[in-house]
């Protein structure tokens, strides 16, 4: 991705005063079957299993994968259901509610962490490592989990570059910063923030999940600290290859602009002006496009204002939020037919999922909720699965932060939480991974990760469902 998305994005943002008569009406999802679920699937399995069974293949055609999945989806449904042009209008529902808000934010925080540098090395010690692993959890909810790990793990691996048992590090990192970390904000992880497109106020995040996350993040920060003191006693002092010297920043006018898009989304879910706008019939909110403009901006006077060197050194690509974007396109096409389905509730196809989760007296089991959402997560996308649930429970955001709010906390709690349990459950995870590699760290394989994950990580989440679900 380079100019495309940016295109896009201004595209939807100045075109929107258009307003276009069209006609289409709700899907009724009592009237479909799994067979409408399957181009849903197969997108998420080939992102699960392609980057591990053909590598090079996937790197160069993922796009083309997503695009085949989002077709398998609307060719079908253009034929059998909506016509052309009910296909047409939930495309465009799709781009203007959820895909492109959704990209535009990641493309913000992406950018304008990539401007941001941290120079100079430190002496690995545990603590200093616990210390490094605290502040990357308490910086991703601020600037995302990909741009807190982007901006951490490069000067961590320095501070380690010395010691011969370094793996551990990364690890943990992937736990703390690529995941649990982003759980206080919208802004910290992607299922988040669709919660808060949805109608989940910014705020309630940070109210709902702070003691979960806190005592998460305790627990992890404690078997770190003494696991990496148990590791540096037996190592030994080692001679190391960047020494200590004084830590400073570049970038810093990053910092500022990542308070505007902290601003930029909290005076979306605050201002409400007495204006209808319609794209083709499809209605828009000017608070949500205003939004998206000044996102947009921020993301440009980062790039004009930031050295070209800070980026370089930081190894910053576009290929990241470029799979980002091609992938989500095909995503949340895919998956509209099984939101519909999930919004039948027992009139449709995933009955037996919805009977799952739902206790004798017809309420939610919320244990059920954290745990389905979670595994999920773990094995495909945080964000779609979110999705999924987040309507599976009902889809209303009122109701789901009212007498439904310990649902919407489980399902919370499952996509962000529960994302550290593979390399595949939050796309920083793979990032750190490839980054810790081309520093000479061997990296577990996929499986191989999961024997630290799920010993590490089966227990603290037993704990918070026995806190906050029994």
């Amino acid at each position: 991705m380079r100019a495309p998305v940016f295109r896009i994005g201004l595209a939807a943002v100045f075109s929107s005063g258009i307003a276009i008569p069209a006609q289409a009406a709700a899907i009724d999802g009592s009237q479909l079957t799994l067979f409408w679920g399957l181009p849903f699937v197969g997108i998420l399995l080939s992102i699960a299993l392609f980057p591990l069974i053909a590598p090079s293949f996937w790197h160069h055609h993922y796009g083309k994968i997503a695009a085949f999945w989002a077709l398998a989806f609307l060719l079908p449904f253009a034929l059998l259901q909506g016509g052309a042009g009910g296909a047409a209008h939930a495309v465009l529902e799709v781009a203007l509610h959820e895909y492109l808000p959704f990209t535009i934010l990641l493309l913000a925080l992406f950018t304008i962490a990539g401007g941001v540098r941290i120079t100079g090395n430190l002496h690995g010690s545990p603590s200093l490592n616990t210390g490094l692993l605290a502040a990357g959890t308490l910086l991703a909810s601020l600037m995302g989990t990909t741009g807190a790990a982007m901006l951490l793990i490069r000067p961590l691996l320095r501070a380690n570059d010395n010691r011969r048992h370094n793996v551990h590090v990364v690890v943990f990192f992937i736990f703390l910063v690529a995941n649990v970390g982003g759980a206080l904000t919208p802004l910290g992880d992607p299922p988040l923030f669709l919660g808060f497109l949805n109608g989940v106020r910014f705020f309630w995040t940070m109210e709902a999940l702070f003691a979960p996350t806190l005592l998460l993040g305790l627990l992890l920060l404690t078997s770190f600290y003494f696991i990496d003191l148990y590791l540096y006693r037996r190592e030994g002092i080692t001679r190391d290859p960047t020494p200590d010297s004084s830590i400073g920043l570049e970038g810093g006018i990053n910092i500022l602009l990542l308070t505007g898009v902290i601003g930029a989304v909290l005076m979306s879910g605050t201002w409400q002006p007495a204006l209808e706008l319609s794209v083709v019939g499809v209605n828009v909110e000017p608070q949500n496009l205003a939004r998206d403009a000044i996102l947009l901006l921020l993301a440009g006077l980062s790039l004009k204002l930031t050295r070209t060197e800070s980026r370089t050194a930081n190894g910053f690509s576009w290929e990241p939020i470029a799979e980002v974007a091609k992938l989500f396109a095909g995503i949340f096409l895919t998956i509209v037919p099984v939101i519909a389905i999930l919004r039948a509730g027992e009139a449709g196809a995933l009955r037996d999922l919805i009977a799952i989760a739902t206790g004798p007296d017809g309420g939610p089991r919320d244990e059920m909720y954290f745990w389905l959402t979670g595994m999920l997560s773990a094995f495909l996308d945080n964000a779609p699965t979110y999705l999924v649930f987040f309507h599976m429970a009902g889809g209303d955001a009122q109701a789901l932060m009212g007498p439904m709010a310990s649902t919407l906390l489980a399902i919370s709690m499952g996509a962000v939480y529960m994302g550290a349990l593979t390399y595949i459950g939050n796309a920083p995870n793979f990032m750190v991974k490839a980054i810790a590699e081309q520093g000479g760290i061997r990296m577990p394989s996929f499986f191989g990760y999961m024997l630290w994950s799920f010993p590490l990580l089966l227990v603290p989440f037993a704990l918070i469902t026995w806190l906050w679900f029994v």
